[in-house]
């Protein structure tokens, strides 16, 4: 199976502009494309996951990946997906985000002479005249067009900035930048960037007269129509102090029954023949395809010995088997004591397992707090420091697991 062929197998394929040609393009290896990221944090999440999935099954076909780093568009914020403005970073924060994508990023596509090239948007979007930028791209651009593009209508009735009103020109003109400077002529995105992307390839279009593509793979959606990557706690990280290795697989060991077939078709390299027999697998069998399916991202991310040990350690919590030493784990200092105790609020607060004693309060008055096997039912309840010396082991709910120390 040709590399388009598999990535409609796998779901992937969202829209393309012209589909013959893109297909013929990255079939044969003549895509040299490329995926933009947003330093808007300093590591990436799974849902740049996808993406860097997407990029490394093309780069194994033979096509050329082109990563761009948005230290330029960085400063205004996408709008896309929002209900409202993107937080102001400055110039140190993008720079030091930039460098922690770049590093993250080395553990999935390879660059190098002739492979895949970084570059990073600030290098020419932070150099532009106003004046010139408005007259070269400007009057390609149809304002009344813009308006009706998604990333755009949703935001009206709460306010657009003029500010993020140019993240489309900006993105636009990547392409341009990138199709005269680097030969690129595709581009990828989330299916959310479709308006964004079609800018792009109508500008090179105008300006150029030469032929540019654009695609976008499907978002990735939890049954609930969530976005995958977010938890009650935020997002997950790809970064391992962020995310702990045993925090990525349970996440994935825990994805609704309803989504495993898609994510292990969208996520893993395991070839189609045999996600097809998977796929038929007996209905009991459902926990061992949420076991494959997490074995596999947390050994793409993390490597397969943290992926060994955060199976082992998932076998050691819910069927008394295996080592539980890789469990997430928070160090209480005394500080934090008050009488040589730790009141049971606080306690969840210091471990990251709420993130406010509010939230602390109703988790435990809803019966979703246990230390050491025992469900905690008193909010003033307390944990002493010869616990915490020895070791104390708190589930929240019925998935999530930490292990509190002195």
């Amino acid at each position: 199976m040709k590399i388009y062929e598999e990535l409609k197998a796998r779901g992937l394929i969202a829209q393309v502009t012209d589909e013959p040609e893109i297909r013929e393009l990255i079939n044969n290896g003549g895509a040299k494309f490329y995926i933009g990221f947003d330093p808007t944090a300093d590591s990436l999440h799974v849902g740049h996951f996808m993406a860097l999935c997407l990029m490394k099954r093309l780069q194994m076909a033979g096509n050329k990946p082109v990563v761009l780093i948005g230290g330029g568009t960085g400063h205004i914020g996408d709008p896309s997906g929002r209900t409202d403005m993107r937080s102001m970073l400055t110039t140190e924060v993008i720079d030091h985000n930039c460098a922690c994508f770049k590093k993250q990023m080395e553990r999935f596509i390879e660059f190098g002479e002739d492979k895949a090239i970084m570059v990073n948007n600030a290098d020419w979007l932070l150099k532009l005249n106003y004046v010139d930028f408005l007259r070269e791209v400007g009057a390609c651009f149809s304002v009344n067009n813009m308006l009706r593009a998604e990333c755009y209508r949703q935001r009206m009735e709460k306010g657009l900035s003029f500010l993020e009103f140019n993240y489309m020109i900006m993105q636009s003109y990547d392409f341009l930048y990138l199709h005269d400077h680097y030969g690129c002529n595709m581009q990828f995105g989330g299916d959310d960037q479709w308006s964004n992307m079609l800018g792009g390839t109508e500008l090179i279009r105008k300006k150029t007269g030469d032929d540019a593509y654009a695609m976008t793979i499907t978002l990735l959606l939890n049954s609930e129509g969530k976005k995958m990557g977010k938890t009650a706690n935020g997002a997950v990280w790809l970064d391992p102090n962020k995310t702990s290795p045993f925090e990525f697989y349970q996440y994935w060991r825990n994805v609704d029954d309803a989504d495993v077939m898609k994510c292990i078709k969208m996520l893993t390299f395991i070839p189609i023949e045999e996600i097809e027999e998977i796929e038929n697998w007996d209905a009991s069998r459902i926990n061992e395809k949420k076991e494959l399916l997490a074995f596999h991202l947390t050994s793409l991310v993390h490597g397969e010995e943290e992926a060994a040990k955060a199976s082992a350690t998932a076998k050691a919590l819910f069927s008394g088997e295996g080592d539980d030493a890789n469990m997430p784990s928070t160090v209480i200092t005394e500080d934090k004591l008050t009488d040589g105790v730790i009141g049971v609020l606080d306690l969840l607060c210091a471990c990251g397992l709420t993130a406010s004693k509010g939230e602390a309060r109703r988790l435990v008055e809803q019966g979703g707090v246990s230390i050491d096997g025992e469900k905690i039912t008193a909010t003033n309840a307390t944990v002493t420091k010869e616990q915490l010396e020895t070791g104390i082991k708190i589930k929240k709910g019925k998935k999530v697991f930490h292990k509190a120390t002195l």
